[in-house]
C-alpha cells in the first residue's frame, strides 16, 4: 500500500507539472486571433445580433425622420501670422511678427479666440440676438420665462452660439473655415459671417488698445522724465554758481571733431592757454640762449649771426677791396707814401666800423636772450598759479561731474521716450490686420443634418458594437462547452477526447458497432490516456462529471472495455451509490456490490462480477446506503481501491457528480488521475467552473476533459478543428468480392 501511495504521488507530481505547462501554453494561445473561435460564436449568435443590429438601423431612421433639418453655413479667413506694416521701414509696436517654429502655435490660439466667450458675446451684442425670439426658435429652443436675470439670458444665448460654431483649422494650412448650423439658414449664413468679421474687429481693435495703452504709459513716462531732467538740471546750476564754476562751450578738437566733454570752465582753459604761451616761451628762449652762446663762444666775425648781417656782408667786400689796392701800392711805393698812408687809414676805418656793427648784432642777440628769459619766468608763475587754482577747482568738479551725468541721463531718456511717443502717435490706428476674408457664408440650399445614410452607417457600426460587446459577455459569462476548443480556453483543462451525439439517441448500439463514430472517439480516448501522464495510463483512474446525465457512466464503461480489448485487466467499478446504473449495461442485479464491501470485511472477489470480455471485469454499487458519503470516505474505501489495483491492471472508478454531493471529491484523492467528463452545449450558469473548483480543492490528478455529445452539424461548430471526423469510412470487406 505505501509503494502504491509513493506511485500516486510520483504521477500526482508529473501531471501537475505538466496541468501547469499546458495551462501556461493555452493561456498564450487564448491572447491570439483565433478566427474560428470567432466566426463560431457569430454563427451560434446570428439571431441575436442581426436583431440588435436591425434595432439600432430602426432606431436611427425614425429619430433621422423626425429630427428637425439642421443647416449648416460655412465662410472661410486667412490667418498670416504677422499684419502688415503701412508705415514703411519704421517700427510698428503694433505689428505681430511669429517664430517660424511657432506657427502651429501661433495659429491654435487664433482658433481658440475664435471659439471664445467674448467673440461670442461680440456677435450676440452686434447681431442683438439676446431676447431674439428667431434666434430662441433656430436654436430649437424655447425663450426663457418668467423673470430672467440679464446675466443668465445672455449665458443661454452665449452658450447656444458656442455649441453650433465649428471651427477648423486643417493640417499645413492658415485657412480656417468657420461652421454655424442652426434650423434657420439665413441665420447661419448670418452667424458664420459675423463671426469672421468680428473676428477681424476684435483684433483690429486689440491692436489700438495695444498701442493705446502704449501712449498712455509712454506720455506718463514722458512727464515723469521731463520733470526729472528740470530737476537734474536746476541742481547743476545752483552747485555751479555756489561753487564758482563757469563753464564754457564744449571745445572742437583741431580734427573739427567735439570732446567728449561737453565744457569746461575758464579756469581750465586758461591754464590751457598760459600752458602753451609758456611753452612757447621756453622755446624761444631756448634759441636765444643758443644763438647768444654761439656768438660769444667764438670770433665775433666767424659767428654765423654776424656773417648774415648784410652790412657785415659789403664791409668786408669793401675791406677787401681796399686790401687788393694797398698791396698793389705797396709793391710798387714805400710806407710813406700818401696813396699808401690814404688806403691804410681807408682800411682802419672799415674795421673800425665793421668791429662796431659786429658788436651791434651781438648785443641784439644778448637782449632777445634776456627778453625770452624775462617772458618764460613770468609764464612760468602765471603757469603756477593756474595749476593751483584748476587743482581746487577739480574738487569741486568731482560732485558737478555726478550732478552732470545725471542730468545728462535724464536728457537722454527723455529725448527717446519724446521720440518713442511721437512715433506712437504717428502710427496709431493705421495698423491692418493679419485676418483677411477669403469667402463669405452663403444661405444652404440644403440641410447638413439628419444625414439619413450617415446615421444608418453609424447605426450599424454602434448595433456592430454593441452586438459584439453582448456576443463576448455571454461568451464571458456563460461557462457552456459547446466547441472542442472551449475545453481548453474556458476550463484550463486538455482535451483528452471528443465523443459525438448518437444520432439514433443509443450511445450503447454505436459502442457495439466498432466502425461508429462514438466508438472511433472512445478509441481516440483511450490512446489519449496512455500517454496522460510521463509513467504511461494511470493505475487508478476516476471518471466524474459536474451534473447528472453528461455521459460518465457511459464514457466509464467504454474505456475499460477498450482498454480489455488490448489485454489489460481492468475493473469497473460503480461508485455511484446514488443513482447506480453501470450493473444495467451488463444485464446483472445489483442485490450485491460496493456497498457490501464497504459495511463489511467480505472478500473483494464476492463482489467481482465477469463480463462478456475475458479480461474485463466489474463491480456493481450495492444496495443504495443511507449515508453514502460516509462509506466513500472511510478507511475501508481506500483499503478495497488498494487490493483492487494490486490485482488488476487498471481500476476504472464511475463516481457520482459532483455538485451537490461530496462523493466524487472525496474519491478523487484516492486514484492517480482523474477523468472530468463534460456535456457539449448544455446550459452551465457557472456550474462547471464551480464543479471544478470543488474538485480542485482536493488536489487530485486531473488528466484532463472528454467533451461528450458534441454535435458538428450544428452552424456554431462547424468551424471547430474537430469537425468533420465523424465522416471516417472504412472499405468494404473483401470476402463480398467475387
Amino acid at each position: 500500500m505505501n509503494d502504491q501511495h509513493n506511485l500516486r504521488e510520483i504521477q500526482l507530481a508529473n501531471t501537475v507539472d505538466l496541468s501547469d505547462e499546458s495551462d501556461a501554453f493555452q493561456t498564450q494561445a487564448r491572447g491570439a486571433f483565433d478566427f474560428r473561435y470567432i466566426v463560431a460564436a457569430i454563427r451560434s449568435n446570428l439571431l441575436l445580433i442581426a436583431a440588435i443590429m436591425l434595432v439600432s438601423l430602426a432606431i436611427s431612421i425614425v429619430s433621422t425622420l423626425l429630427d428637425t433639418p439642421r443647416y449648416t453655413a460655412a465662410s472661410t479667413i486667412q490667418i498670416n501670422d504677422a499684419s502688415d506694416r503701412v508705415i514703411g521701414d519704421n517700427d510698428d509696436s503694433t505689428a505681430q511678427s511669429v517664430n517660424a517654429y511657432d506657427v502651429d502655435r501661433f495659429l491654435k490660439t487664433q482658433t481658440d479666440i475664435l471659439k471664445s466667450r467674448g467673440l461670442a458675446q461680440r456677435v450676440a451684442q452686434k447681431l442683438k440676438l439676446q431676447g431674439n425670439p428667431d434666434f430662441y426658435s433656430a436654436m430649437e429652443l424655447a425663450p426663457p420665462e418668467g423673470d430672467v436675470s440679464p446675466e443668465m439670458s445672455r449665458n443661454i444665448v452665449l452658450t447656444m452660439l458656442k455649441a453650433n460654431l465649428k471651427v477648423t483649422l486643417p493640417r499645413d494650412s492658415r485657412i480656417v473655415t468657420i461652421q454655424f448650423e442652426s434650423a434657420d439658414p439665413n441665420l447661419s449664413a448670418t452667424l458664420a459671417n459675423a463671426f469672421a468679421t468680428e473676428f477681424i474687429q476684435a483684433n483690429l481693435q486689440r491692436k489700438f488698445d495695444s498701442s493705446s495703452y502704449a501712449r498712455d504709459f509712454v506720455a506718463n513716462q514722458l512727464d515723469e522724465a521731463k520733470a526729472r531732467v528740470e530737476t537734474s538740471e536746476r541742481e547743476l546750476n545752483d552747485y555751479a554758481r555756489g561753487a564758482g564754476l563757469v563753464r564754457t562751450e564744449s571745445p572742437v578738437r583741431r580734427d573739427g571733431s567735439s570732446s567728449s566733454d561737453t565744457g569746461g570752465s575758464i579756469t581750465t582753459a586758461s591754464l590751457a592757454q598760459i600752458n602753451e604761451a609758456t611753452n612757447r616761451a621756453k622755446s624761444d628762449r631756448v634759441v636765444a640762449e643758443g644763438r647768444w652762446r654761439a656768438i660769444s663762444a667764438g670770433s665775433l666775425l666767424s659767428s654765423r649771426e654776424v656773417l648774415a648781417n648784410s652790412t657785415v656782408n659789403n664791409l668786408m667786400t669793401e675791406r677787401a677791396k681796399v686790401q687788393a689796392a694797398l698791396e698793389e701800392d705797396l709793391a710798387r711805393h714805400l710806407d710813406d707814401y700818401p696813396s699808401v698812408r690814404q688806403k691804410r687809414a681807408q682800411l682802419e676805418k672799415i674795421n673800425s666800423e665793421l668791429q662796431a656793427v659786429a658788436s651791434s648784432v651781438r648785443n641784439s642777440l644778448r637782449g632777445e636772450y634776456l627778453a625770452a628769459q624775462s617772458a618764460e619766468q613770468a609764464l612760468l608763475q602765471q603757469l603756477n598759479m593756474l595749476k593751483s587754482e584748476t587743482l581746487q577747482e577739480q574738487d569741486k568738479n568731482v560732485q558737478y561731474g555726478l550732478l552732470k551725468r545725471d542730468a545728462d541721463t535724464n536728457r537722454t531718456l527723455y529725448d527717446g521716450l519724446l521720440k518713442r511717443y511721437n512715433e506712437l502717435n504717428a502710427t496709431a490706428g493705421i495698423s491692418s490686420s493679419n485676418v483677411s476674408v477669403i469667402d463669405l457664408a452663403e444661405r444652404p440650399q440644403f440641410p447638413s443634418s439628419p444625414n439619413l445614410f450617415k446615421n444608418m452607417a453609424i447605426a450599424l457600426i454602434v448595433g456592430f458594437g454593441l452586438a459584439a460587446l453582448t456576443v463576448f459577455l455571454k461568451d464571458q459569462l456563460d461557462d457552456a462547452i459547446r466547441v472542442p476548443e472551449d475545453v481548453e480556453h474556458k476550463l484550463r483543462l486538455p482535451l483528452l477526447g471528443v465523443v459525438p451525439k448518437a444520432t439514433d439517441g443509443d450511445p450503447d448500439a454505436a459502442l457495439r458497432d466498432p466502425k461508429s463514430p462514438i466508438s472511433e472517439a472512445y478509441n481516440s480516448l483511450r490512446g489519449s490516456l496512455l500517454y496522460s501522464t510521463t509513467g504511461g495510463l494511470p493505475h487508478v483512474m476516476l471518471v466524474t462529471s459536474a451534473q447528472a446525465l453528461e455521459g460518465k457512466t457511459t464514457t466509464s464503461y467504454a474505456t475499460a472495455s477498450g482498454l480489455a480489448r488490448m489485454g489489460r485487466r481492468v475493473i469497473l467499478v460503480d461508485a455511484d451509490l446514488r443513482r447506480p446504473s453501470v450493473h444495467r449495461r451488463i444485464g446483472y442485479s445489483n442485490e450485491r456490490g460496493l456497498t457490501n464491501l464497504l459495511t463489511t470485511q467480505d472478500a473483494v472477489e464476492s463482489v467481482i462480477l465477469p463480463t462478456a470480455q475475458e479480461t474485463f471485469f466489474m463491480i456493481s454499487s450495492g444496495p443504495v446506503p443511507p449515508s453514502p458519503t460516509e462509506l466513500l470516505s472511510s478507511n475501508r474505501m481506500e483499503e478495497i481501491v488498494t487490493e483492487l489495483a494490486s490485482k488488476f491492471d487498471v481500476v476504472v472508478i464511475d463516481s457520482p457528480p459532483i455538485l451537490g454531493l461530496a462523493d466524487a471529491p472525496v474519491l478523487s484523492a484516492l486514484v492517480d488521475g482523474v477523468v472530468f467528463v463534460v456535456e457539449s452545449d448544455r446550459g452551465r450558469r457557472g456550474s462547471l467552473k464551480t464543479a471544478l473548483r470543488r474538485l480542485r480543492a482536493m488536489r487530485p490528478v486531473l488528466l484532463g476533459a472528454v467533451l461528450t455529445k458534441f454535435d458538428p452539424t450544428r452552424s456554431g461548430n462547424r468551424y471547430s478543428e474537430y469537425y468533420g471526423y465523424q465522416y471516417y469510412t472504412y472499405e468494404q470487406s473483401d470476402s463480398k468480392k467475387g
